[in-house]
């Protein structure tokens, strides 16, 4: 169901100190209604301006005669006529000046306005962003104080928990949808997505149009995602969150490198599960040519059974094991090739190196 809880907001307000946090604690309210108004303060619309040049022909009749230009108001010059193309989202003001938000709200713009719940518009920078994760973090051009979310922990919520999408598409109001959490671990490569690097949180709650990149709460109010993505088409309906814990990690190395480094051994996964033994292997479907992998011997149907410590059952497994390597040292493999097993030291590299390759 959808719930709308606008933010209220009265004159006297927007003239003195706005009291971002301030709680009305009657107890007729529901948890929704407290939760909104623990949060919603730090809930900001992202409004983008990106300007794009469109080209013509210079050897294009329509443009020959000038005065046929400017009759229908055109007056095009012959190579380009440059127009601003807008877009709008959500994000949430996590740490002194400092926003979160989903980087796809953000790529590419030439200009960032972020406005608060009490009607302030200011200029916001780009501090950096990671497509692989669709994060990105913004710095308000201002002076605070500023009302900041409070973070939770994911790994603390459960199927069944009560969650609460926020979201601030068009400034002032604050628009909420209730639903709870369907999954923890959504893989997005089962949602037809490969260009991302990811496990989200499901839920039912509706993630309205311009509210991506706006937090996803519990019912104390804490942060536990970021709305990122609505499914359309076959199980139209369901909505995905980026992980808290995750985007605190990502957040970290934006800030601190202006960049986040993601380790690989360049090779793609499948699952396979077997019903009759009840488990699951895990095999490589593709090796990247010149890429650690390759390299080390890794080899298209191989069986993934361990790395470092972890005994492998899903393709996350490996994926998180590499990736809490990092790229500094080498982590052990043991395959299963045929009838033999194949022990390997691999060294996992950038993401960004295998690109280049």
């Amino acid at each position: 169901m959808g719930i709308i809880c606008p933010s209220k907001i009265s004159s006297e307000s927007l003239l003195t100190k706005p009291r971002f946090n301030e709680v009305d604690t009657s107890s007729n309210k529901s948890f929704i209604t407290k939760a909104v108004e623990r949060t919603g303060s730090s809930v900001v619309t992202i409004d983008t301006q990106r300007y794009v040049k469109r080209k013509f022909p210079k050897n294009s009749q329509f443009f020959i005669d000038p005065y046929f230009d400017r009759f229908f108001g055109l007056d095009l010059p012959n190579d380009s006529q440059p127009r601003i193309e807008q877009n709008q989202g959500s994000g949430f003001i996590f740490a002194d000046g400092l926003v979160m938000t989903n980087a796809h709200v953000v790529n590419g713009s030439d200009k960032v306005i972020v406005g608060l719940t009490n009607g302030k518009k200011l200029k916001a920078k780009l501090i950096g962003q990671d497509f692989f994760t669709d994060i990105a973090v913004l710095k308000i051009e201002g002076k605070g104080p500023w009302p900041v979310a409070k973070l939770g922990d994911s790994t603390k919520i459960k199927v069944g928990d009560w969650a609460i999408a926020v979201g601030n598409p068009f400034g002032l109001e604050n628009t909420v949808t209730l639903g709870i959490i369907s999954n923890l671990k959504r893989n997005v490569t089962q949602l037809g997505i490969y260009d991302k690097k990811l496990e989200l949180i499901q839920t039912d709650a509706a993630i309205n149009p311009g509210n991506s990149g706006g937090p996803l709460l519990n019912s104390s109010g804490e942060v536990i995602g970021i709305n990122t993505l609505i499914r359309s088409g076959p199980g139209a309906g369901l909505s995905f969150a980026i992980p808290i814990n995750k985007a605190k990690e990502i957040t970290k190395q934006l800030i601190t490198n202006g960049k986040v480094v993601h380790p690989m051994i360049g090779i793609s996964l499948i699952e396979e599960s077997n019903f009759e033994k009840n488990n699951n292997a895990v095999k490589v479907g593709y090796v990247v040519p010149n890429s650690p992998a390759e390299k080390s011997g890794i080899k298209v149907n191989d069986i993934i059974i361990k790395v470092g410590n972890k005994n492998i059952k899903k393709t996350s497994d490996v994926i998180n094991q590499i990736t809490n390597n990092g790229i500094k040292k080498q982590i052990n493999i043991l395959l299963k090739r045929g009838n033999k097993f194949i022990s390997l030291k691999v060294k996992p590299t950038d993401i960004t190196n295998l690109q280049n390759k």
